[in-house]
């Protein structure tokens, strides 16, 4: 089993994706900005569970006592937080889970200088940190319940191979089919699918739809 440090972790989709890998075995630290905010969420989580493999730390010391590394803010907090964690998430894989978003209508995709969220990561943290871009379109209604079957494909971009086979074992351990999609580049295709998926969200009135890949063997 692996100890996987989620930052952001007190957020929606990072505390869904926590309880998920926590249920399936993984040690799992919440970081947050407030230590005791994440010490808060980590107790919530294991009462929900009847666990105790969940702890909270400040994002450094999260990062820090980690074997992988997940990043789930909002695309504002993104470069401040990566500064906080740039030490601790050397030599590590780093799970980029942002989906950029316009400030000003969060029903736009945002585009990111560097190309993408997960772009920016990589440049920012450099080449001893194996950055790979995932899960941005699960929602977090799929996660909350660990019984249940999400129903939804997770997109895997990244330039390492063997980190990408890593994320694709932590989406199967979160109960979710994990496709390889090639480099790091292609992570702003799936980060913009999420401004599509909230448009569909509004449209139908709903707050969970999600993708499906078709044609490939299950």
């Amino acid at each position: 089993m692996t100890t996987i440090a989620v930052i952001g972790g007190t957020g929606k989709e990072g505390k869904g994706l926590a309880r998920r890998w926590a249920h399936a075995g993984h040690d799992v630290i919440i970081g947050s900005r407030d230590a005791a905010r994440a010490e808060a969420a980590a107790g919530e989580l294991n009462a929900a569970l009847g666990a105790a493999n969940i702890r909270g730390l400040g994002n450094a010391d999260a990062a820090q006592a980690a074997e992988v590394v997940v990043l789930s803010v909002p695309y504002e907090a993104h470069r401040a937080t990566l500064e906080m964690i740039k030490d601790g998430t050397q030599g590590k894989v780093l799970i980029d889970v942002t989906a950029p978003l316009d400030p000003a209508n969060k029903r736009k995709a945002y585009r990111v200088p560097e190309g993408s969220a997960g772009l920016a990561a990589q440049q920012f943290l450099g080449d001893a940190v194996r950055v790979v871009s995932a899960f941005q379109n699960i929602s977090y209604t799929h996660l909350t319940d660990v019984e249940e079957d999400p129903s939804c494909d997770v997109l895997v971009c990244g330039n390492d191979k063997e980190a990408k086979k890593i994320v694709i074992g932590l989406a199967k351990d979160a109960g979710m089919t994990a496709f390889d999609a090639g480099p790091i580049e292609n992570a702003v295709v799936a980060e913009g699918l999420t401004a599509v998926l909230i448009n569909i969200n509004i449209a139908f009135k709903i707050k969970n739809a999600g993708i499906h890949i078709t044609g490939v063997p299950r």
